[in-house]
């Protein structure tokens, strides 16, 4: 274990490498989007309770969790979006794990992720992971201010044009929520059309080079759901 948070380093065969953290904790009463329901964490079955189950000396804890979908770091599959979309059983493996990552820098003070911005970057075959720096709000009411960071819709329509697998930022969402987007979702609505999952709410990302990582946000297989935590992190080769 290193003396950063979050980080992780092994010997093996095949050399040294890190793993860096990049998702938020999921705690009893935190708050991911402001307004909408708090996780509940408690115990179904407790230590103490357990005792009568198990020989002397054995005692087990089985937690209990009650949350919305969209809670922490999530990701979004097409059934989120789309009502014939893939639900988080029908999004392989090979869009969610193992992939080779870009960050795109998103300037200070930028607020619309664009075409020329994405552009210089290679994103054929990778998670693309936009880092706004917008985490640091995470927990707070500035996290949902009207000035967030966002891809817009044609920034999304390059990526799915140039091949990207899987997009992910470190802002509240995607799109734009600012009064002035009328509640519409251009880069949900394109990137999930065209199989790309979304992963919300990352964080750590200035933790990671431009390349040279791969990154991992795997969700549970529960069926019928198209949104769900997951434990977003990356492996860099040293």
């Amino acid at each position: 274990m290193t003396g950063d948070r979050g980080t992780w380093s092994s010997r093996g065969v095949t050399g040294r490498r890190r793993l860096v953290e990049l998702s938020h904790v999921i705690s009893d009463g935190m708050t991911t989007l402001p307004g909408w329901p708090t996780p509940r964490v408690t115990e179904w079955l407790t230590r103490e309770a357990s005792r009568a189950n198990y020989a002397p000396g054995t005692e087990f804890q089985v937690g209990r969790i009650e949350m919305i979908a969209n809670t922490g770091t999530y990701v979004d599959t097409p059934a989120h979006r789309w009502a014939d979309g893939a639900d988080l059983t029908g999004v392989g493996l090979d869009r969610l794990a193992d992939l080779p990552g870009t960050v795109v820098r998103v300037p200070t003070g930028t607020r619309a992720v664009d075409r020329p911005l994405l552009a210089p970057h290679e994103v054929a075959g990778r998670a693309v992971l936009l880092h706004t720096g917008w985490s640091a709000h995470f927990g707070t009411d500035r996290y949902a201010a009207p000035d967030a960071p966002y891809l817009t819709g044609d920034g999304a329509a390059w990526l799915v044009e140039a091949g990207a697998v899987l997009v992910g930022i470190d802002s509240i969402n995607i799109d734009d929520m600012s009064p002035a987007a009328r509640g519409e979702r251009p880069a949900h609505s394109g990137l999930l059309a065209a199989g790309v999952p979304i992963v919300e709410h990352l964080t750590g990302l200035d933790a990671l080079p431009t390349t040279g990582f791969r990154f991992t946000a795997a969700p549970p297989m529960v069926a019928g759901m198209g949104t769900f935590p997951v434990r977003a992190f990356a492996v860099l080769a040293e």
